[in-house]
């Protein structure tokens, strides 16, 4: 019913169920992964009004016992989603339902999917860290552009009284530049497609 998927690695579809409703993947080497895919396979949709929760988790270092956190959520209509777990390797976990699944190793997480209601899932806050930044990569690129431009121009910045006459050379104004990358981060921030039209 269900998939996992770290890059680099085979794809998982081999959970283990642990309970009539409650599904266990193992993750071996967890220190080195980011992010993990968990999805459906599409071969049996959830019955009516369910969902699944996806929950991580990994050997806690002082106990050895498994920390459990909410990753977020898949469902018939949002069959697969992608989670940011690098972040969470420490930290606590909260309630879960899968109880004392033992970990083989301290180097191996485990990814648990829960069938619940929708109602339910709908009631439960995922941890913060786990959803991947929204922020395109682009509008990255574009900061760390605009950063390193702004940067340049400025570190051949000199005083009027510093400038020598040369005719064959234009020289603009550091105001120039700074109103020109605040009023380029303005409009990147209120449409980063703005550039586009």
């Amino acid at each position: 019913m269900f998939g996992c998927l770290v890059a680099g690695r085979l794809v998982q579809t081999d959970a283990v169920q642990v309970a009539s409703d409650k599904f266990v993947f193992t993750l071996p080497d967890y220190e080195n992964v980011n992010h993990v895919v968990v999805f459906m396979l599409g071969t049996v949709p959830f019955p009516a009004g369910m969902g699944g929760a996806v929950y991580f988790s990994f050997p806690d270092p002082v106990s050895g016992g498994p920390v459990w956190q909410l990753l977020g959520f898949i469902t018939n209509d949002k069959p697969s989603a992608i989670f940011k777990i690098s972040g969470l390797k420490s930290g606590e976990g909260g309630a879960h339902p899968f109880g004392m699944v033992a970990s083989v190793s301290p180097s191996v997480a485990q990814v648990g999917v829960s069938v619940e209601s929708l109602e339910q899932l709908a009631q439960q806050m995922p941890v913060t860290s786990a959803a991947v930044s929204t922020v395109d990569s682009f509008l990255q690129f574009t900061q760390k552009m605009l950063d390193s431009l702004y940067n340049f121009a400025s570190s051949f910045a000199v005083s009027q009284a510093q400038m020598t006459p040369n005719p064959a050379e234009t020289f603009i104004p550091a105001r120039c530049i700074l109103k020109w990358y605040e009023n380029f981060q303005r409009r990147m921030a209120q449409n980063p497609n703005f550039w586009k039209s």
